[in-house]
């Protein structure tokens, strides 16, 4: 018979907090790549043909880094162990988009701001964090 640690209440808070912070960049993504005409009122021309012109597969790692970490945060709170693989897949997307949008592309000057730059920084911050923070819970038989 396999026993489980007890749930620590933090568990709960930062999985709630992870799905809150996840869940918004879902709607991010959503909302740009469905063009919602409200939504992408807020760009200017040269950031919507930026975005316009990313790739598939920059799309596709956008789509896996915020989905992967949606549904990592999803399993955190139902205990299961499946949430460190998909807090890798999340960190892999976000890595292949950070690189396509840092290094491959010419970001409109807009994006490259240093608000920009925290919030990239925000979000490997918070990425890094849910995966270790699963891989511990895991590590202590939390995760299931």
């Amino acid at each position: 018979m396999e026993t489980s640690a007890r749930t620590p209440l933090h568990l709960w808070i930062v999985g709630a907090v992870a799905t809150l912070w996840n869940a918004f960049g879902c709607f991010d993504y959503l909302m740009t790549e469905t063009r919602n005409a409200g939504y992408m009122a807020m760009m200017t021309d040269a950031q919507r043909a930026w975005i316009d012109a990313f790739p598939a597969w920059s799309e596709g790692a956008w789509a896996c880094g915020v989905w992967g970490g949606l549904l990592g945060s999803l399993l955190l709170l139902a205990r299961s162990r499946w949430a460190v693989p998909a807090f890798i897949l999340s960190l892999a997307g976000l890595a292949v988009v950070t690189v396509y949008q840092r290094a491959m592309s010419t970001m409109p000057e807009q994006f490259d701001s240093p608000a920009m730059w925290a919030m990239t920084a925000a979000i490997w911050a918070v990425a890094i964090f849910l995966l270790f923070y699963a891989l511990a819970m895991r590590g202590r038989g939390v995760l299931r």
